[in-house]
């Protein structure tokens, strides 16, 4: 494409050098510059992309894009724009001839639940006959390939050529996980959502964010660029407030929960071992539903995906079939076969907000001890990990505070500020700082009965120590340590 017209619309501050050249591709890691090439640097967390403009030019970029002042020496032509990230996002969406414009494109965004309800959502519109495509948190999919991605929401560029991909793979309709740091750090910008949808919110993230509020205002922004429709949980407290700021735009509003007085609600709720039933009322239709995730979560998380399929005009019988298809998702409530008179139990749930949630579901039906293994991330929100230690230290009969990707810190310090919140409940609680033998111990030790809930890894099959990333899949760990009882 001419850079000429890739460059269309953007926010220019100064430009120097011929603009009709042919440009073969875009790149914000001069490592992976390819001959013609426009490089655009970016700041990034460990590094700034304009340190790294000669390497670029060298490896054959034919143009490049910066946000910060510096000599317009260069032997290729230069853009100054005012904000790089939103340039690349721009650039990125112009070169695949802006394909979020050719399907249907649902945003979910929240603290918990993400990940579920875009699942859920496949699950009914694929019963309708839709084809699926999916970004998140567990990675992309095409139907049943997977695509690996390094982000909940990948990077601008990355997150383009997805949807080019799905547009060739004849996908009518994608479902993406929106995170904050996505929205804050323009990852979403020149996304044609037409559909935002709000799980919940709660403490997370304050690392980056700084502040609740900020992270509430980073969530916020997804409802201002949805077109169709907007999808809120008024059970939640920031719920309630991001509806009345949004009945000030345009878009209309669907809401979701537990009372009638909401657009889509459940009631005669009954909780089970292996499931959730309920019953589901649209504005047109109700309908029993049973699904096989159990958990209050699983509810809100089915209501989410319902009001999504009535805003797209699914009938309700679509709707119930694709609610109780789902019969699980990796690293979410997920059960491990175990053939012993003990459940094992692995959940993605990180923050407190998510363990009480998760702990709540296996409260229900558990007769036996609820044993819990979890630690904490290290370098992110720090806040968070007494709270967590707190929620474990009221369900569980026995906490084991252990690793999870402690990354540069101290396993130690971060497990010391989890017990901090488990003390203050007179919580039962043993620390073992390496999460292998953790886990061996919560199975060794375990009596019949037990459930075992192995929080805070889920789908991730690594642990980070240091800047290493090593290989840790806790399914394939348990069923090692089951071999050698």
């Amino acid at each position: 494409m001419e850079l000429g017209k890739l460059i269309i619309d953007l926010d220019i501050e100064r430009i120097n050098g011929d603009m009709d050249i042919d440009i073969t591709g875009i790149a914000y890691d001069s490592r992976n510059v390819k001959e013609g090439n426009v490089f655009i640097a970016i700041e990034g967390f460990s590094a700034n992309g304009h340190d790294y403009i000669e390497e670029a030019i060298r490896k054959g970029a034919r143009a490049i894009i910066v946000q910060n002042d510096m000599q317009f020496n260069l032997e290729v032509p230069c853009i100054k724009v005012k904000n790089s990230r939103k340039a690349l996002a721009k650039v990125s969406s112009q070169f695949y001839d802006n394909p979020s414009k050719k399907f249907d494109l649902i945003g979910v965004t929240g603290t918990n639940g993400k990940t579920s309800t875009t699942y859920i959502i496949k699950s009914i519109f694929q019963t309708y006959g839709k084809k699926v495509g999916i970004i998140g948190t567990i990675g992309s999919r095409i139907e049943d390939r997977i695509i690996e991605t390094k982000n909940t929401t990948p990077e601008s560029l990355e997150l383009q050529q997805l949807f080019y991909e799905m547009l060739n793979s004849n996908v009518e309709t994608c479902v993406m996980e929106v995170s904050s740091h996505s929205l804050e750090l323009s990852r979403v910008e020149y996304s044609d959502f037409d559909v935002g949808i709000f799980t919940n919110i709660s403490k997370d993230h304050l690392d980056y964010h700084k502040t609740f509020e900020n992270y509430y205002s980073a969530k916020k922004k997804l409802f201002y660029m949805a077109k169709k429709c907007n999808i809120i949980n008024l059970d939640d407290e920031y719920g309630k407030k991001l509806f009345d700021e949004l009945s000030q735009i345009n878009t209309p509003l669907l809401t979701y929960g537990l009372d009638s007085k909401m657009n889509i609600y459940a009631t005669d709720l009954h909780f089970l071992a292996d499931g959730v039933g309920f019953k589901l009322h649209t504005p047109k239709d109700s309908v029993d539903i049973r699904m096989n995730i159990p958990g209050l979560f699983t509810v809100y998380n089915s209501l989410a995906a319902a009001s999504c399929a009535y805003a797209y005009g699914i009938d309700i019988e679509y709707i119930k079939k694709g609610l109780e298809e789902v019969k699980g998702i990796r690293g979410r409530f997920e059960v491990v076969p175990t053939n012993r008179d003990f459940t094992i139990i692995i959940d993605f749930a990180h923050t407190a907000d998510a363990l009480d949630k998760v702990l709540s579901a296996i409260d229900v039906f558990a007769e036996g001890r609820k044993i819990i293994v979890f630690g904490a991330g290290g370098d992110r929100d720090r806040t968070k990990r007494a709270p967590m230690g707190e929620v474990a230290g009221k369900h569980c009969d026995l906490c084991i505070v252990t690793s999870d990707n402690p990354r540069t810190e101290k396993p130690e310090k971060i497990m010391e500020d989890i017990i901090e919140g488990i003390k203050k409940v007179n919580g039962n609680y043993i620390a073992i700082v390496d999460r292998k033998e953790a886990i061996e111990y919560a199975i060794k030790n375990s009596k019949p009965k037990d459930v075992i809930l192995l929080a805070g890894k889920g789908h991730e099959t690594y642990t980070i120590i240091g800047e290493n990333i090593l290989p840790f899949d806790e399914a394939k760990i348990v069923k090692e340590v089951l071999e050698t009882l």
